[in-house]
């Protein structure tokens, strides 16, 4: 079975290929799949610290956040229905993965691409209609579905049609469009929170129809990539579409490459137990802890519930949801950096340097909402405040130009392609599921661990550093094709796993 997943059969380091307009154009409206999830991420946060919104769906929690002294500071929005509200989509992406697999390997990238899209656009329907929480869940279990099959396509569509030299940027446009669409979600809430009528939260929810057709458009307007297409039979359609992308007539190595590469993979019947060999260890091991150390930052409970946790400190609603857009400013432009930076100065240098950034901010915030917000008090002046604002973004940028994009960019590199289709469905498995459960605990981890929340992040931060320095290699300019022999064999710790021949005793499978 041939792979759907994160990386690309392409990617020798001597194949002609210009920068076309093609391969810009067709990176950009693949990537605004990204935006709609951001937009997702963004606008639930703000939707549940909108007074009418919770007044409809959750008058518990309305009442805990309008009577003073009622609940604690960190508990009042302690509520399993509403982070059930935010988390559901989590888990319907973790389950609709493994049949986006299916279709991303079976039907190609583009079609996977237009379902996500149809997801998204009748999951919007749902929430901006909702009239019971019942409609709310089942419109965030399909955006949920949607969120699923375009994490499964288009990462692999943008690293099987960008050049090797600029593969890395190309792909953090994902990412990119991920933080630019929590930036909008932040805006639109602090707009709609105005809104006279109580109906704001409906045009929060429903402007997301504008990034779900953006996909669903796009998606029939890109080409299918050559790798898509070859590992479905259609040669020579694969060999005019690497013409057009690469911008060149010479493209016969590239595409011998992907031939050999797809008919290899074709041979392998049982990817998931491919995946299990002792080869494939070192990738499978990287994949699997990225996606969990990248949900332990702790940053989806900041880009979750931010205008929720300002709140928690005391700022007043129209503060939190300000404060929530200065992060997500903060966030598109520090996704930025490192599209600037990861081609240049590698994968390693940019997850070290964050490691002690986020490690500093989440301390200087634990110790601040140690000693300053109580239960029942909050002495946060506003020196402080600020303070917390750019200790939070400080958070927000090194996450952002560090394990944001290289937590899906560095599993997209590694996986060789018999095992990519298996590699790419555990790898968002796991980012899918350790984000529902930190999406459906947080509240009340907040509630019960009150400013301790913070510093169970900061340990994790200083583990998952310590990971980078011991068991990550540096895989910055490297082929896809050549990454066992440049990098996995030249690795102090992961070489052992490459000695064993056993398993492929033709040595057919890894060039």
């Amino acid at each position: 079975m041939a792979g759907g997943g994160f990386g690309a059969a392409s990617g020798g380091g001597d194949f002609e290929a210009k920068i076309t307009p093609l391969v810009i154009m067709s990176c950009i409206m693949a990537a605004s799949g990204g935006l709609m999830f951001g937009y997702d991420v963004g606008i639930s946060g703000g939707v549940t610290s909108m007074p009418p919104f919770l007044k409809q769906f959750f008058p518990v929690v309305y009442k805990k956040t309008q009577e003073t002294g009622l609940e604690s500071n960190y508990c009042k929005y302690d509520n399993q229905g509403l982070q059930l509200f935010t988390s559901s989509l989590y888990l319907a992406a973790l389950i609709s993965t493994f049949f986006a697999s299916y279709t991303t390997r079976s039907l190609g990238r583009k079609l996977t691409m237009f379902i996500a899209g149809v997801f998204f656009v009748a999951g919007t329907v749902f929430n901006a209609a909702a009239v019971n929480l019942a409609m709310l869940i089942i419109g965030r279990i399909l955006l949920g579905c949607g969120v699923g099959f375009a994490n499964q396509a288009v990462p692999l569509f943008l690293s099987e049609i960008a050049p090797t030299r600029i593969r890395g940027a190309l792909n953090i446009l994902f990412q990119l469009n991920i933080t630019i669409g929590i930036l909008f979600a932040n805006l639109i809430n602090y707009g709609t929170a105005k809104i006279e009528g109580g109906y704001g939260w409906r045009v929060s929810l429903g402007l997301a129809g504008i990034p779900a057709g953006m996909l669903t458009i796009g998606s029939l307007i890109v080409v299918d990539t050559p790798n898509s297409l070859i590992e479905r039979g259609k040669l020579e359609e694969g060999k005019a579409v690497l013409k057009r992308i690469r911008g060149v007539d010479n493209v016969d190595p590239e595409f011998l490459e992907i031939v050999e590469a797809s008919r290899v993979a074709k041979e392998v019947k049982h990817p998931f137990r491919s995946l299990l060999k002792r080869r494939n260890r070192p990738q499978l091991v990287i994949a699997i802890w990225m996606q969990i150390f990248q949900q332990f930052t702790g940053i989806n409970a900041i880009m979750f519930y931010a205008p929720v946790l300002f709140q928690t400190l005391g700022f007043k609603s129209d503060a939190s949801l300000y404060s929530a857009v200065i992060t997500g400013a903060v966030n598109v432009l520090s996704t930025v950096v490192s599209i600037y930076f990861v081609d240049r100065a590698g994968r390693r240098v940019l997850l070290l340097e964050a490691g002690v950034q986020m490690f500093l901010s989440q301390l200087v915030v634990a110790i601040i909402m140690g000693l300053k917000v109580k239960d029942h008090s909050n002495n946060l002046g506003h020196g402080l405040a600020i303070l917390v604002v750019v200790m939070v973004c400080s958070f927000v940028s090194s996450f952002a130009w560090s394990w944001g994009p290289l937590g899906w960019l560095i599993p997209s590199e590694t996986f060789p392609l018999e095992a990519r289709s298996a590699g790419q469905s555990v790898a968002v498995c796991t980012n899918m599921l350790f984000t529902f459960i930190i999406a459906q605990a947080f509240l009340s981890m907040l509630c019960n661990m009150k400013f301790g929340i913070f510093l169970f992040f900061t340990f994790w931060v200083f583990v998952m550093t310590i990971f980078v320095v011991v068991l990550i290699p540096e895989t910055k300019g490297v082929p896809i094709e050549e990454m066992t022999e440049r990098v996995w064999k030249q690795h102090w710790f992961w070489k052992r796993f490459m000695d064993d021949v056993e398993d492929d005793p033709k040595g057919k499978l890894h060039a």
